[in-house]
């Protein structure tokens, strides 16, 4: 075991977040979302809600700051959209990140998923809660 790891983050998905470079994406995906049918590595967080791996993640990845969108949400096409999406606002907020926040239609948030670097397959019951983030740089 290492010191200050949340217990959400598994040996697995810290692999996958320190391998990423500047400009891999990582998708966290809700337990409706076809992971393993897309092509890039999936990582499996069963049981795990998006919120609480978002803010876990958010402690070691640096959102890309060089790019017009780092933060990418798949939109429902509704006016009233995803209440997850308030839990998402405030712990990117909360992240002290530079949030550049984009939102796509389904079908684009889909062909984003296939370049990805990683997917994290959670068990998120929220509907249209997948979100992808777009690595940066670590700044000394």
């Amino acid at each position: 075991m290492l010191k200050n790891i949340p217990k959400v983050i598994s040996p697995d998905l810290m692999a996958v977040l320190m391998k990423m470079g500047h400009g891999d994406e990582i998708v966290l995906a809700d337990g409706n979302f076809p992971a393993e049918s897309f092509g890039p590595q999936v990582v499996r967080a069963d049981g795990l809600g998006i919120p609480e791996l978002l803010d876990a993640i958010l402690n070691f990845l640096p959102l890309d700051t060089f790019v017009d969108e780092n933060v990418i949400l798949m939109d429902n096409g509704k006016e009233e959209k995803p209440p997850i999406w308030e839990d998402y606002k405030r712990i990117l907020e909360a992240s002290g990140e530079k949030i550049k926040l984009k939102t796509v239609d389904r079908f684009e948030f889909y062909n984003l998923a296939k370049k990805a670097y990683c997917i994290v397959a959670t068990s998120e019951t929220a509907l249209y809660a997948n979100v992808i983030l777009k690595k940066g740089v670590v700044e000394i």
